[in-house]
């Protein structure tokens, strides 16, 4: 089990550059956590890391955000909290970008649960009693 404390904003950056180095490769991340405990701030942590200038915020309503890492390199960011079932999903292609080799990175997993890959990385976010946010994952 892979542990990384965030204790407030400014360790962001240095938690965003470990956590990368911990996927080991793997491309498919799914961050579980409630409202509001740092799943689209974190990723816009690992955007900024990857060289990604532009604005990173929620697709709530898109579903799907595509960035440019520096290299030029796609990076997909998801927010399945609308979705209804997996299914809707696969209707909407989503299931292609899992397998498609880039980096996805996603909000609400739960409902796609059974479409993501098997090598997926799932973290936990929770929130400390003192306000810090840990991440925690395999």
């Amino acid at each position: 089990m892979i542990r990384i404390s965030i204790p407030d904003l400014n360790a962001l950056p240095r938690a965003a550059e470990t956590f990368l180095q911990a996927l080991g490769g793997r491309k498919v991340v799914a961050f579980y956590a409630g409202m509001g405990t740092g799943k689209t701030t974190f990723t816009a942590a690992i955007a900024r890391h990857l060289g990604i200038g532009d604005a990173v915020n929620s697709p709530t309503f898109a579903i799907l955000n595509e960035y440019r890492d520096a290299t030029g390199d796609p990076v997909y960011h998801f927010d399945f909290y609308r979705l209804r079932s997996s299914a809707e999903a696969v209707d909407l292609g989503f299931e292609d970008y899992f397998y498609s080799g880039r980096l996805c990175l996603i909000e609400w997993p739960e409902i796609v649960e059974d479409i993501l890959p098997e090598d997926c990385v799932k973290v936990r976010i929770a929130t400390e009693a003192d306000g810090s946010r840990t991440l925690t994952f395999d």
